[in-house]
């Protein structure tokens, strides 16, 4: 498959990387309604929204900043070599409107615009956002069954609920999920589990269910292969959803995210697990959880677009 030349990205040598108006990865701006939507084959979907957040606010000014990053990506993988701009049509098909004061109606018309993209057949990589960005989109890609996950996080994101029964929070998504039938327990695996505790009861929820728990100690002494290769397992030849919480990241090279926690893999151990996701139907996928106040020298963002291209690429490959 070759892509039309309307989506290729604006190349450094042609416009410097800090002159004009910043889009993901210099592509094309294609929302809704724009007549070229129809074409294009991966979405990349601001979802600047963070609601969801207890503690440390900020991932609802990611997408701006992670736009801005990603001027500096460029147009082909250094390993691989795969040009996924030349692959399919890849275009930024701008911003969710969120209601900041209001969370069900921001799900509303998160689910709402995704739905969207599964009716036009475009596969959207959306850029939160709080990790609650995840619940609404799974609303949209999972109508037609219940899909398997690979999480990349410090956290399981399955407590049942906060402050004695608020619902919906960036730790509830995926309880919330598998209680609506949007994942199928037995196909999702949480890679990178880590840090203090409240208690148990999310991991208890997870083992009776039947998802697969991987902690950081595990991860390490197995390593990136072999755990990666359990991942593709459980995953399976189903559609399957990537949800990469930043805050998977050792802190160390990603302190701009609301929760962070030692211990974690390093920048290029944060690539290394994408590329091992080669081969799997990827209906979607999500990078939740930056936060440019925290990201004094915007190295978190920068990971994290990096990281989106290497989502891309396995994207691109898959269609």
């Amino acid at each position: 498959m070759t892509s039309d030349s309307f989506f290729h990205p604006v190349s450094g040598f042609d416009l410097p990387r800090f002159a004009g108006v910043p889009t993901f990865m210099r592509l094309p701006h294609v929302p809704p309604g724009h007549d070229r939507f129809a074409d294009v084959d991966i979405g990349l979907v601001g979802v600047p929204w963070d609601s969801g957040t207890t503690n440390r606010p900020g991932p609802r000014h990611a997408p701006r900043q992670l736009r801005d990053a990603s001027t500096m990506i460029r147009a082909q993988h250094p390993t691989s070599g795969l040009r996924p701009f030349e692959a399919v049509n890849c275009a930024d098909l701008g911003d969710v409107g969120p209601n900041p004061a209001d969370i069900p109606d921001s799900m509303a018309r998160i689910t709402a615009f995704h739905d969207g993209l599964r009716t036009a057949g475009i596969t959207p990589l959306t850029a939160g956002g709080d990790h609650l960005t995840s619940l609404p989109v799974l609303r949209a890609l999972a109508a037609d069954g219940p899909l398997g996950m690979v999480h990349f996080d410090s956290h399981t994101d399955l407590f049942k609920s906060y402050f004695g029964g608020t619902m919906y929070t960036h730790g509830t998504p995926f309880r919330r999920a598998i209680e609506e039938g949007l994942l199928d327990p037995a196909r999702v695996i949480q890679i990178g589990l880590r840090g203090t505790m409240y208690d148990t009861e999310d991991r208890d929820f997870a083992r009776a269910t039947g998802i697969r728990l991987v902690t950081i100690e595990e991860f390490f002494d197995r390593g990136i292969p072999d755990v990666m290769a359990e991942a593709r397992e459980i995953a399976g030849r189903g559609p399957t959803y990537v949800s990469y919480d930043i805050d998977f990241v050792d802190p160390t090279f990603a302190p701009g995210t609301g929760t962070p926690e030692v211990g974690g893999p390093s920048g290029f151990q944060a690539l290394q697990v994408v590329r091992e996701l080669a081969g799997l139907d990827i209906a979607g996928a999500d990078m939740v959880e930056v936060s440019p106040p925290f990201d004094a020298s915007g190295g978190t963002a920068f990971l994290g677009v990096s990281i989106m291209f290497e989502l891309l690429c396995v994207m691109a490959a898959g269609r």
